[in-house]
């Protein structure tokens, strides 16, 4: 049954951040229910197994955008994109150089908009979907993430704007915001720094870190059709992470 409520037969989408984590997942998942999948990543080799079609791209240079979007054209309207990739590191402020701020801010925020506005002409009309990947740490202030939760709450902020303003056409703009995912940017946090061990999983009311595919899951709804009537909406999976603040728990 849930293969056919959420169906993507004959739907074209493209996922980028394709090679782990999250991003592999919703390439998995959309696969699985039918989808023609135009996967990127910086190096997309290990993707050999998957029945996708494959660009590598470094989504920072000004030429990617154009790449992808030649790519994506062959496969005709395009029904949804994923923005995913993402990258983190980041720092308290006074320890952020011009050259993370860049980094961060190019590949989470810039590389986004960019990436959006030149795949927006494919986006079917009406029903296409984006959804963009944002994070708890855009809703909330966290010491020592600084160039991260700027981009991430960038993302919320132009998933709402983008909502109101390609909403007209009938093309649906939403965001997924994970909390503590296992993902290989996390887990070297999770396993070896117990400030960060403590605030993530001992301050989410389900005590537990999310797989990638509980995120994939959300995603896939949000750009299926019975997800029609939802945009504009920053939709936490979190395991409740943000209704509590956070706070550590005894």
């Amino acid at each position: 049954m849930e293969a056919v409520l959420h169906s993507f037969h004959g739907r074209n989408a493209v996922v980028t951040g394709a090679n782990s984590g999250i991003g592999r997942a919703t390439i998995d998942l959309l696969i699985g229910r039918g989808a023609c999948v135009l996967a990127v990543d910086l190096d997309v080799s290990q993707l050999g197994g998957v029945p996708a079609i494959t660009v590598s791209a470094d989504l920072s240079e000004d030429s990617a955008p154009k790449r992808i979007a030649e790519a994506a054209g062959e496969l005709g309207d395009l029904d949804l994109l994923v923005n995913c990739a993402g990258v983190g590191g980041s720092k308290r402020i006074a320890e952020t150089d011009d050259a993370l701020l860049d980094r961060i801010l190019g590949i989470n925020l810039r590389s986004v908009i960019r990436l959006t506005r030149e795949l927006l002409p494919l986006l079917r009309r009406p029903g296409g979907a984006i959804v963009n990947l944002a994070s708890v740490y855009g809703e909330v202030g966290r010491v020592g993430t600084t160039a991260y939760a700027a981009s991430k709450g960038g993302i919320s902020q132009l998933t709402r704007q983008l909502s109101a303003e390609v909403g007209p056409e009938g093309i649906r703009v939403n965001a997924v915001a994970p909390g503590c995912i296992l993902t290989a940017m996390t887990r070297t946090k999770i396993d070896n720094d117990p400030e960060y061990r403590r605030a993530m999983i001992a301050g989410t009311p389900l005590r537990r870190v999310g797989d990638s595919t509980e995120v994939a899951e959300v995603i896939a709804f949000l750009g299926s059709d019975q997800a029609s009537f939802v945009n504009g909406q920053i939709v936490a999976v979190d395991g409740g992470w943000l209704a509590s603040g956070g706070h550590f728990q005894e």
